[in-house]
């Protein structure tokens, strides 16, 4: 369920979401919300494929990758594992959310959930990489025809997800033991940002709310929504799931925001600006009146990484644990 209100939700923030808002402010505590400048740190050794392989897709296909000279991955989350990897010299297109900035020059084939099976194809590539709400099914379809090898990942739902994914990727490109390495390299950056969580007496509540102010999209995350884990990590309660909201995403209410009774906000940096700012946020309906409107305590992230679960997840969570507690360590170098 989760991926597929994500999917609807993707697909506004194309549609209407990208322009910003007047007014925009810094987050709360002095935070700030881009991520490493917004660049992926690949491994030190550049790792050679050893192909062919034939890997087990996460919609139950049997996947023979022959070559990987021609990379195309169809979200942002797959792009950055890539590169990560060491392989983005390989990657020849991107998606619109992969942001960072050795990706930026690449032709964009894809917007979330609006694949060009035209533009795909044209780039003759070896190896299609998607996430199961890549779509739609008829473009999807026309490049599995076309004879082209495409991995579907699962989806990623939690700092658990992390570690499978960067490996499911490594083992379709022929590089698993750099999968290894790199998962042992995030996962041991997870865990040194954790142990510096400062101790508190109460854990502080913290509610995601995705907003996209140009399209009137104003949403609460429930269970499910993707943000659970993270908040954990840093330290906190997931508000929106303790409240007892069981969909992933909620819209809006004085009454689901009283419930929730957040102590800080989770928002994502362009969602933020779509509001205008922090001032706009306080403007929607109830938000003001919660403890977290009250002391305007906001945590602002970049769209592109905040729910990615991938190798720049320490970095998120670093960012997030210094804006909660007001280190003011939110841009992680």
């Amino acid at each position: 369920m989760r991926v597929r209100v994500v999917g609807v939700l993707l697909s506004v923030f194309v549609m209407g979401g990208c322009a910003s808002g007047e007014g925009a402010s810094e987050p709360a505590g002095g935070g700030k919300a881009r991520v490493a400048a917004d660049r992926v740190e690949p491994l030190t050794d550049t790792p050679e494929p050893r192909l062919p392989v034939t890997v087990r897709s996460a919609d139950g296909h049997d996947v023979t990758v022959k070559d990987a000279e021609r990379i195309v991955p169809l979200s942002g989350s797959l792009s950055e594992i890539v590169f990560t990897l060491g392989l983005g010299d390989r990657v020849v297109a991107r998606d619109i959310t992969a942001t960072f900035a050795q990706a930026e020059k690449l032709p964009v084939v894809t917007r979330n959930h609006d694949v060009s099976a035209e533009s795909v194809l044209s780039l003759k590539p070896d190896l299609v990489l998607a996430e199961a709400t890549t779509g739609p099914a008829e473009a999807m379809g026309q490049i599995r025809d076309a004879g082209i090898p495409v991995l579907v990942v699962d989806p990623a739902q939690g700092l658990d997800d992390v570690g499978p994914r960067i490996e499911a990727v490594a083992r379709a490109l022929g590089v698993p033991a750099a999968g290894k390495e790199l998962t042992k390299r995030s996962q041991d950056r997870i865990a040194a940002v954790r142990e510096d969580v400062p101790e508190k007496t109460d854990e502080p509540r913290v509610a995601f709310l995705y907003l996209r102010g140009s399209a009137s999209v104003y949403l609460i995350g429930g269970k499910g929504s993707g943000a659970t884990s993270l908040l954990e990590a840093a330290g906190a309660v997931d508000a929106g799931a303790e409240s007892g909201l069981k969909k992933d995403f909620t819209a809006i209410t004085t009454e689901a925001l009283a419930q929730a009774a957040p102590d800080a906000i989770l928002v994502m940096s362009k969602g933020l600006e779509s509001v205008g700012g922090i001032d706009g946020l306080v403007r929607i309906p109830g938000v003001a009146q919660t403890p977290a409107g009250m002391d305007r305590r906001v945590v602002s992230v970049e769209d592109g990484v905040l729910l990615n679960y991938g190798p720049r997840t320490d970095a998120v969570l670093k960012s997030i644990v210094g804006q909660l507690y007001g280190d003011g360590d939110g841009d992680t170098q």
